[in-house]
């Protein structure tokens, strides 16, 4: 979030194989593309089918609150059953019952027999089960992936989200306007081709590390304590749920590069988070059409794809505090030109550099998470992940909402959010750990 990835590469034998070839890494990246294509449609698709349906704005925010709380919920419990049980049957159990939710919410729109308890219930269930997946996806992949090409394999996988925001909501539109029951019943497919795919996944059965005796990496890169075997209680049998969560928390807590990475994350998520919804709020005010006003938008899903496909390639040259500085200092100085430049799509080009940098980021951060952190406790390192950016997900919009109607107009609220990047650039530049963000190495079995 790895004995694991030089324990699969030895059992197969020889030299690891180029990623295109890499049978089951393809497998995972393939799964969770078609999952997340699934949420952005949904996410299109049910404020269209309440709407629709006569639905008020109340039923909106329900739903749209519904989806948040479930993720919330759900997530740090999600990391501990990553580590606890098998995380392919995890995943595949996940997908399956999200094909039951999407059919049931298709099946009903067929009999006519629409009721919105039904679409917040399916609402409530996708969220559970996405946040259920995510770590269980994000803990597999070191063990499909060999550690020298652990980074690259981030990359690609920080591109597939803005594939999704590209295609999803284009689709969804497209598909509800021929006919309604069609965004969720495609949804009901793309789950099941996901659950059908990962059928064939091969994940190593054995684990290394500990989940409560783990400590920080050694001098020398190895992790946690436990049998000479570096097995004991690798899978959680046994102990209560609680203890688990919590050894989670304070192996997190414990790390310093794991915890300054978090923070600084979850605050620049935010801001950002915030920001674009005070640009929307500057584009009502200055009557932008629909149309550009979706190019705008667009633009942040091209920019952060572009980002995706050049991150492996950058991450290869570039020292990681240099791109961590970097994106930090460009998010700041993108946010304040976008209060001196036109709305639209001058705004959305300065959207888009600044997502193109963010996947460069992400890879940097993941890939040491994923490295230093022991196969036992990967699942509840990103559940706890997960909570984090979810926060600043949930949180951010209603801070863009309520500096705009503080500031008394959007281009005020953008200087606002501008003045809280430079802030956090400066207090990343002041930080001994992100101005000495180390380069991972592969850890020792």
């Amino acid at each position: 979030m790895t004995t694991a990835p030089t324990e699969t590469a030895a059992a197969r034998g020889g030299a690891a194989v180029p990623l295109s070839r890499n049978r089951d890494y393809n497998i995972l990246w393939s799964s969770q593309l078609m999952s997340e294509l699934a949420m952005e449609v949904a996410a299109v698709a049910v404020p269209l089918l309440i709407l629709a349906r006569h639905g008020s704005p109340l039923q909106l925010g329900l739903a749209s609150s519904a989806l948040a709380a479930a993720h919330m919920v759900a997530v740090v419990p999600a990391g501990m059953l990553a580590d606890r049980w098998d995380r392919r049957a995890l995943m595949l159990c996940c997908q399956l019952l999200r094909v039951l939710g999407m059919a049931s919410l298709a099946g009903a729109l067929l009999l006519d027999r629409y009721a919105f308890w039904h679409v917040l219930l399916v609402v409530v269930l996708e969220g559970f089960l996405g946040s259920v997946f995510d770590p269980a996806e994000h803990a597999a992949l070191p063990q499909v992936v060999p550690p020298d090409q652990l980074s690259t394999a981030v990359a690609r996988n920080a591109a597939r989200p803005y594939v999704a925001t590209l295609v999803g909501p284009g689709v969804a539109g497209f598909l509800f306007s021929a006919l309604p029951l069609g965004p969720f019943l495609t949804n009901a497919v793309m789950f099941a081709l996901s659950s059908v795919a990962l059928y064939f996944l091969r994940l190593p059965r054995g684990r290394a590390g500990t989940p409560d005796g783990a400590g920080p990496p050694d001098a020398d890169g190895a992790g946690g304590t436990g049998d000479a075997d570096g097995t004991e209680g690798a899978d959680g049998a046994g102990e209560p749920a609680g203890r688990d969560i919590a050894a989670g928390f304070r192996w997190v807590l414990g790390q310093p590069v794991i915890r300054t990475t978090m923070a600084w994350m979850m605050v620049t998520n935010l801001v950002f988070s915030a920001l674009l919804i005070v640009l929307l709020a500057m584009s009502g005010e200055d009557r932008v059409g629909p149309g550009e006003l979706g190019l705008t938008m667009a633009c942040f899903g091209a920019g952060g794809l572009l980002g995706g496909l050049f991150a492996a390639r950058l991450h290869a040259v570039a020292r990681p505090p240099v791109i961590l500085l970097g994106f930090t200092w460009t998010a700041a100085l993108g946010a304040a030109l976008m209060a001196v430049v036109p709305t639209g799509l001058p705004q959305g080009a300065l959207l888009a550099v600044m997502a193109f940098f963010a996947p460069l980021a992400n890879t940097t951060v993941l890939t040491y998470q994923l490295t230093v952190t022991p196969d036992a406790l990967r699942g509840r390192m990103s559940g706890v992940a997960g909570f984090c950016s979810g926060g600043a997900g949930v949180a951010g919009p209603a801070l863009g909402g309520a500096l705009t109607a503080l500031a008394g107009g959007g281009t005020a609220a953008v200087l606002l959010c501008a003045g809280c990047l430079v802030l956090v650039a400066l207090a990343a530049t002041a930080s001994p750990t992100l101005r000495r963000f180390p380069a991972p190495g592969p850890r020792a079995s």
